[in-house]
């Protein structure tokens, strides 16, 4: 059997309070530089009080869950690859008494160790239609080895992976990792009754052992719940999943993530709790220092002359100062859309005001309740012409990239159990990414800084010029991103417009309902500029520029005005990664 952990061994602190180095070794290989801890650069204060926000302990019906941040050290890959690909098996410690360990932990060696499991316990309910159900938590029947003997290449290594097998009607969460061929005890992790899980989908690939022979491959996957939505239920449990060359991306994952069954959403933060966190967490936004068009508020943007447009109709109508003549409801059906003035002000407004510009805050749930999403809109009258970058050469595209109204956002991910941040996403144009709370820069306690891209106002987590086309190639549209004194402290200048799961605690503005576009559809020839650039270019580089062209989101050409932070599919739905 497994032989259980010494008092004496090391743990890693994940949680809050500092970092620590420990030189552990297994039977193969020795770890001289284990990753570090990651803490966030300030202590976390004490929110205000309020629902189960921040308690540590979130109910999901039937059972209750508990994060867990420190870890013990297992085993690392970096004997068999490169310590940057390397990644570290690590089993939860500190669990609560009466919790149940649902999986191992995994993560890449090349950033200091942050991450979490949930662990579970069963919740008294007095629920008459649960009295003829099947327990929610049981033992595993047994465990598959996956990896680890009969010749494959990781028995020299010292490591063996193993999978649950649940009983009959019920899923397993999570997989187990051991220095020892023997299986661990069926008590060491529980399994969940199928229906209080959620199916899930495996979204990066940790690890990957390759063979001629397909049944002896080997690869560890990170999950996420299949449905991440506002409605989503499935809850991240923070396991992976591992598995051989039997298995194939096309098959369901065997495993699965946990289900919030409680309708309560007790643990997102309060109207009270979410300024705090606002305050505490809101970044900073840098414009680039030769931005032109810089952003304003909705509310100085329509009393500076904006016009609401009618289909059929020549003349434009002025927008109240609220946006209560803007029409609500309907589709995108092209019947309305909202232009610059056409007087003397149209150049002013397309220059923005910094001084009136505030952030948006939409606040939503995500991943069951268990974290919190706080999406913050920035507006910008203006989106200026793109940049064309090939090689060491830059070619400033007169109108292309150019259209009037543009809306972009970064979300800030937050745990429900502590309130901690743990990433930020920037939207950039028609994709973005998480960036890990250990990978951000801070301007001040616990504040990161966002950087908005010069005339497209993408969000960049660093400083730098970023590549949109092919970076290999040294070919594509040019984003540049630089601290300056232009800037919007979101923490102070923002406005709560919209956190659906408070009912009616938020008024949302008359302008949110505008489902129509907010610029006109502009009409030029994108295709006379784009060959003119193609024309130029040595005979060997037009076909890739060309390819590259046609691979450019629609917005990049400016052809229709972009719609409002409601019509965005991630206001609703989980942002794009």
């Amino acid at each position: 059997m497994q032989e259980l952990r010494k008092d004496s061994e090391p743990a890693i602190n994940g949680e809050m309070g500092g970092s620590k180095f420990f030189p552990w070794n297994t039977n193969a290989m020795a770890l001289s530089f284990p990753p570090q801890t990651f803490s966030l650069p300030s202590p976390i204060p004490q929110w205000p009080q309020g629902q189960g926000f921040a308690s540590g302990r979130i109910n999901l019906g039937e059972i209750e869950v508990s994060m867990v941040t420190r870890f013990e050290f297992i085993w690392s890959s970096s004997a068999m690859q490169d310590t940057k690909n390397a990644v570290t098996f690590y089993r939860p410690v500190g669990v609560p008494d009466s919790f149940r360990i649902l999986g191992h932990y995994c993560q890449s060696d090349n950033k200091p160790l942050r991450g979490f499991v949930l662990v579970a316990r069963e919740v008294e309910t007095a629920d008459i239609n649960n009295q003829d159900k099947l327990p929610p938590m049981k033992n595993p029947l047994d465990f598959s080895l996956v990896w680890g003997e009969n010749g494959r290449s990781l028995k020299t290594l010292g490591v063996y992976f193993w999978v649950p097998e649940p009983p009959a009607g019920y899923k397993a969460l999570g997989c187990l990792v051991t220095t020892k061929p023997v299986k661990p005890f069926l008590d060491e992790m529980c399994c969940v009754r199928t229906d209080l899980t959620y199916r899930c989908d495996p979204y990066r690939q940790l690890l990957t052992a390759g063979s001629s022979i397909p049944e002896f491959s080997f690869q560890v996957w990170s999950l996420r719940p299949c449905d991440r939505g506002i409605l989503g239920k499935g809850v991240s449990v923070g396991t992976f999943f591992c598995s051989n060359g039997w298995w194939t991306m096309r098959e369901d994952v065997p495993v699965a993530c946990l289900k919030n069954l409680n309708p309560a959403l007790q643990a997102m933060p309060n109207l009270q709790q979410i300024h705090a966190l606002i305050k505490h967490y809101g970044p900073t936004i840098f414009f680039h220092p030769q931005e032109i068009y810089l952003p304003s508020s909705v509310e100085w943007f329509f009393n500076n002359g904006a016009l609401l447009y009618t289909k059929g109709v020549s003349a434009g109508e002025k927008i109240d100062a609220n946006g209560s003549n803007l029409p609500g409801g309907g589709t995108n059906d092209g019947q309305y859309w909202i232009d610059l003035p056409r007087d003397d002000k149209r150049e002013l407004v397309k220059r923005g005001n910094l001084k009136s510009a505030k952030l948006y805050v939409h606040v939503k749930p995500v991943f069951g309740g268990t974290f919190t999403d706080i999406a913050m809109w920035v507006f910008c009258p203006f989106n200026g012409p793109a940049t064309l970058k090939i090689g060491i050469k830059d070619i400033p595209l007169s109108m292309i990239g150019e259209h009037v109204g543009d809306w972009e956002h970064f979300t800030l991910r937050i745990s429900n159990f502590s309130g901690e941040l743990y990433s930020i996403y920037f939207s950039q144009h028609s994709g973005g990414e998480w960036v890990d709370a250990c990978d951000l820069e801070y301007i001040e306690g616990n504040k990161a800084i966002v950087y908005s891209s010069k005339s497209g106002h993408a969000s960049y987590p660093h400083a730098g010029t970023c590549i949109q086309g092919s970076s290999k190639l040294g070919i594509g549209i040019r984003n540049d991103a630089a601290r300056s004194n232009l800037y919007v402290d979101s923490s102070i200048q923002y406005e709560l417009v919209a956190a659906e799961y408070l009912e009616n605690e938020i008024t949302e503005p008359q302008w949110l309902q505008f489902k129509r576009e907010w610029g006109p559809k502009i009409v030029y020839d994108s295709k006379t500029e784009l060959d003119k650039v193609i024309n130029a270019l040595p005979r060997l580089l037009k076909y890739s520029v060309k390819g590259l062209f046609n691979k450019f989101p629609v917005e990049l050409y400016g052809e229709e005005g972009p719609t409002g932070p409601k019509e965005k599919n991630n206001w609703l739905q989980d942002e794009r990664w």
